[in-house]
């Protein structure tokens, strides 16, 4: 791997990353990512959850609608193929699109994985025998590869990240969180940071929408022990999470407000901070709002 800084230059300062996406037809999805594109955002980053589009089908389609933003998937499971199709579709895409695909991928969670009907491993060791086996899968097409991101948030994932991938995509993480995972990577490995955000500033509104997000997050134990090792409490964590929690992980208010969380980020050690708009509707795709957000941080961009 190694190609931590063209990674991070390709992609950009800041992202769009999106759950609504998927809820629309192809169509609007395109329209939505070409205009995402021509505001300045250097990467539109979709999920692979449970009753998602199937992640490489859904980043071809995103791709096809012709922006020069790249692609992200956030993050495409070990556990939904193996690793042989893993590098299969995703040399596929980079050789269709040149520097336009990034693969990330992670271990997902348990309950998930359960669902799927397999067995849930160890998360590092089981990703380090996952990468082996991509590296070692035979591949028909033109000798292409995808440069590759590891999501991650402890120590040893981290590590993994900056050994054997171009570098990390951290999620529901707060600011505090970002300058440890640069540390842990190191100089050289991208590193891509999701930022949820809810540009309201009634401090009521703001935390129904944010809470709403956040609870379900602290169902998975990932999460839930990322922000113990961070200092938030049984009772921060307990719950739908307390206010406290809530604030450090979801920006909300005005634009000024949600500008100056990703610059925390980015003065902290981030490479990109891929934003994710939260609205009472989840299916609604916040173009207004990634229009504010874009004017206020990438002027003269559109």
């Amino acid at each position: 791997m190694g190609q931590g800084r063209e990674v991070a230059a390709r992609i950009g300062r800041l992202g769009a990353w999106s759950f609504a996406l998927q809820a629309h037809p192809a169509a609007r999805e395109q329209e939505a990512v070409r205009e995402l594109g021509g505001l300045g955002y250097g990467a539109v980053w979709v999920p692979e959850s449970l009753g998602s589009k199937e992640v490489f089908a859904h980043a071809g389609l995103l791709l096809a609608a012709g922006s020069d933003a790249v692609v992200a998937t956030g993050i495409a499971s070990i556990w939904a193929r193996d690793a042989m199709a893993m590098s299969a579709g995703s040399k596929a895409l980079a050789e269709a699109y040149p520097g336009r695909f990034l693969l990330g991928i992670g271990v997902s969670h348990r309950a998930s994985v359960a669902s799927r009907g397999s067995v849930y491993g160890k998360p590092v060791p089981a990703m380090r025998s996952y990468l082996d086996a991509m590296d070692d899968a035979e591949y028909a097409g033109p000798p292409t590869s995808a440069p590759r991101v590891l999501a991650a948030l402890g120590p040893k994932m981290l590590s993994l990240a900056a050994e054997r991938a171009d570098g990390a995509h951290t999620y529901f993480v707060p600011v505090d969180h970002t300058p440890r995972a640069r540390e842990a990577l190191g100089p050289e490995p991208a590193l891509a940071v999701e930022q949820a955000a809810v540009l309201s500033s009634d401090p009521s509104d703001a935390r129904r929408v944010a809470r709403a997000f956040v609870s379900r997050y602290l169902r998975f134990p990932n999460y839930a022990n990322n922000l113990r090792r961070l200092g938030f409490s049984e009772d921060d964590v307990s719950n739908e999470g307390s206010d406290r929690l809530v604030d450090a992980v979801v920006a909300w208010g005005d634009v000024d407000a949600i500008a100056g969380r990703v610059r925390q980020h980015w003065d902290a050690g981030a490479d990109h901070v891929a934003v994710q708009f939260r609205a009472e509707d989840p299916n609604d795709l916040c173009l207004g709002q990634f229009r504010e957000l874009a004017a206020e941080l990438l002027p003269g961009s559109a």
